[in-house]
Parts: C-alpha cells; sequence; structure tokens
C-alpha cells in the first residue's frame, strides 16, 4: 500500500471512529439540567473518559511491540462502537461515568494503535507528515462529534447521536478490516509488557510530560467550551447568534489545520523552539480568555478561536517527536507510556476546570477566568520540561568533541 492511501484510510477511520467523542461535552448543560450534576460530577463524567484510556493505553498499545497493531485495532473498534451505543442506556452519573470509561478503554485500543500501524506502514519523511495528518484528524473527529451530538439532539434527543455513532465505529471498523493490510511484527527481545525503560530518557521523559499538559488544556477547553458560551450568554442576557457546539465544531475543527502547520514549521525552525514558544503563547492566552466570556460575543468568538490556534499548533510536533526520539525497539512502548501520561492530563483538566468552577462559582466571570487561567499555569511544566531535556542534549553534544579528542 502506497502511503497516501495508508494515511487516507487510517485518518477517515480514525474519524469516523470519534463520532460520539464529545457526545457528552456538546450537550453538557442538558445533561447537568436532566440528572442534576454538579460541576465536578460533570467534570467526573468528561474526564472519565480519559480515566479509561489513561488505564488501558499501557496495555493496549504496549502489546502492539509483540502483535500486528491491525489485530489491536479492530478489536478496540467494536468496544467503542458498543460503548458509544450503550450510552443510550444511562440514566445518572455513575451509569453514565461507567459508559464513558468504556468508550474510553476503546480509543486506547485506536487511537495509538493506529498511529502505530500507520507509522510501520511509511517510512522516510512521509511519516512525519503521516503522522501530523493523523494527529490532526483527531480534531476533525472531534469537531464533527460536536456536530453530530448537537444538530441530532434537536431531533431525536441525546440517544440519536448516541446510538448513531455506534453506527460510524461499526463503519470504521470494516474500512480497516478490508482497507488495511496485515503486517509480520520484528521480533525484539523479550520483555515486560508494562516496560518502563524508554522513561530512562530524559527526551521521552520531557515529551510525555509535555503531552501531558497539553492535553490537560486542550481537554479542559474541549470539555467546557459549550458551557462558556451558555455563560456568556446568561452574562449578557441575550442568546449568541451561534450556538454553544457549532463554536465547540469550530474551536475544534480550527486545531486541524492549526496540528499541520504547526508540525511543518517545526520542521523548519526547530522542534523544540517551536514547542516552547507555541506553549508559552497558549499559557499567556489562557490567563485571559475567561475574561472574554464579558466582551461583545464576536469578540469572544475571534479571541477563542486565537486560542484553540495555540493550543493544537504543538499535537501534531509532540506526537511525531516522540516518535522520533523514541528507541526503535521500544516504539510501541514509548507511544504507550507517551499516551498514558498524556491521557492522565487530558483526565485531569476537565475535572479540575470543573473543580474551580463548583469552588468559585459557575454564575461569576471570576470562576470561569480562574479555571482557564489554571490550566495555563500548568502547562508552564511542558517548556519547563522540554528545556531541560533540550538542555541536557546541548551538554552532551559539547562533551563529545572534548571525548573524541581524548
Amino acid at each position: 500500500m502506497n502511503a497516501r492511501r495508508v494515511t487516507l484510510l487510517l485518518c477517515g477511520a480514525e474519524t469516523l471512529g470519534m463520532a460520539g467523542f464529545a457526545l457528552f461535552a456538546a450537550l453538557l448543560p442538558d445533561f447537568q439540567a436532566l440528572w442534576g450534576l454538579s460541576n465536578t460530577q460533570a467534570g467526573w463524567i468528561g474526564g472519565g473518559f480519559f480515566l479509561g484510556y489513561m488505564v488501558a493505553v499501557p496495555i493496549l498499545t504496549g502489546l502492539t511491540d509483540k502483535y500486528d497493531a491491525r489485530l489491536i485495532y479492530l478489536a478496540a473498534m467494536l468496544l467503542t462502537a458498543a460503548a458509544n451505543a450503550g450510552f443510550v442506556f444511562a440514566d445518572d452519573f455513575w451509569s453514565a461515568l461507567a459508559w464513558r470509561v468504556l468508550a474510553g478503554v476503546g480509543l486506547a485500543g485506536t487511537y495509538m494503535p493506529g498511529l502505530k500501524a500507520l507509522s510501520e506502514r511509511i517510512d522516510g519523511p512521509a511519516q512525519s507528515r503521516a503522522v501530523a495528518f493523523y494527529t490532526a484528524s483527531f480534531g476533525l473527529g472531534t469537531a464533527l462529534s460536536f456536530i453530530l451530538a448537537g444538530e441530532l439532539a434537536k431531533f431525536g434527543g441525546w440517544q440519536l447521536p448516541t446510538l448513531l455513532s455506534g453506527v460510524c465505529a461499526l463503519l470504521a471498523w470494516a474500512m480497516v478490516y478490508w482497507g488495511l493490510q496485515p503486517k509480520a511484527v520484528v521480533q525484539h527481545a523479550p520483555r515486560k509488557l508494562l516496560d518502563l525503560a524508554p522513561l530512562k530518557s530524559r527526551a521521552v521523559a520531557a515529551y510525555c510530560l509535555a503531552y501531558a499538559v497539553h492535553n490537560l488544556e486542550l481537554f479542559a477547553l474541549r470539555a467546557w467550551v459549550v458551557a462558556f458560551v451558555v455563560f456568556s450568554g446568561q452574562l449578557q442576557g441575550s442568546d449568541p447568534w451561534l450556538s454553544g457546539t457549532w463554536v465547540a465544531m469550530l474551536v475544534t475543527l480550527i486545531g486541524m489545520p492549526a496540528s499541520i502547520f504547526g508540525n511543518e514549521l517545526a520542521l523548519r525552525f526547530g522542534r523544540q523552539r517551536w514547542l516552547i514558544a507555541v506553549m508559552l503563547s497558549s499559557a499567556l492566552l489562557a490567563l485571559f480568555i475567561g475574561l472574554s466570556a464579558a466582551l461583545p460575543f464576536w469578540l469572544m468568538l475571534v479571541l477563542v478561536l486565537l486560542y484553540s490556534i495555540a493550543v493544537t499548533a504543538d499535537s501534531s510536533s509532540l506526537t511525531a517527536g516522540l516518535i522520533e526520539v523514541a528507541p526503535a525497539s521500544h516504539r510501541g512502548t514509548a507511544m504507550a507510556l507517551y499516551s498514558c501520561t498524556g491521557f492522565s492530563g487530558a483526565f485531569l483538566g476537565p475535572l479540575l476546570f470543573g473543580i474551580s468552577l463548583d469552588v468559585l462559582g459557575d454564575k461569576s466571570l471570576i470562576g470561569w477566568w480562574a479555571a482557564f487561567a489554571l490550566m495555563g499555569l500548568l502547562l508552564l511544566l511542558g517548556p519547563l520540561a522540554l528545556w531541560w531535556a533540550g538542555k541536557a542534549q546541548s551538554e552532551r553534544t559539547l562533551r563529545q568533541p572534548r571525548a573524541e579528542a581524548a
């Protein structure tokens, strides 16, 4: 299979498989009213998806070093279909949390194993760009999920997009089953299923931490942006001319080109330099974005879209960078650790955001300001980790000529 066909196939399947991704976030105000959820409980359900992902991804992605990633992907996509459709039976906090955790397990077996399947079938310069498109397709799937949930719920209640998301996952399974050829796995020396050896590399550890705080900010934004738009309308006493789900779709969709072009700029200007600059810019914007709820709607929308660009401009570059620094013999394990630590941030982001709103008040501007600002402050750990790793690499480079001269 040629690189373009493999990339299009897996990007398309990923987009379909994520049809249920934003179901809860898109209809969060409705679910809060329906089940009487507090902001903290809503944060738990929103983050519970990533809790399931975080628990399962070290095992499922680690298995791709022993078995063809295609097999892991296919089994997990069936689980995704069942979990998406099964959410129709949710009727309170605990049942909703359980179904979302199960859906997160399904994503754990499709997202990174799908990336492993892609990277194993493409070599050379095309690999970095294929990774960028695949990573950006995560945002496309998320954006379409917001619209699927928000618009279809108007016609058939939240149950309609729930069931349809299960059908989309089955279509994704069929695409990969018939479209992606099996590939033999290169055998490496036997090792433990959960091998922490890649974390001995300072570069791998730095990318894992940077990805964790990146996801903390990214998924807090995606989980709460609909509620933020609703709050802005209530604050100003008028309904926004664009619904929260459409704003969420735009916020997520704009991240796709931002992620792809961000990787291109990283290749041109240097990955570490680019990542540090983008993450610092995003942290700075986070300190002010919560206050934009008091601005005219069009201006708030512009600022939120700019913030989304800053939040996502490092997505592909982080993942491509991890693949570059991870040793080939441990690449699946390194990707599993990277994804596990990264989505621990995705779990904590929506939860910490919700806790902040409960503590300071979701009806006050200061509450929303503090919630966004907290995400920005935690994001600063990312550029600090990358600087730390880069400093160590520079020191090794300086020592190497001296050792050779001796």
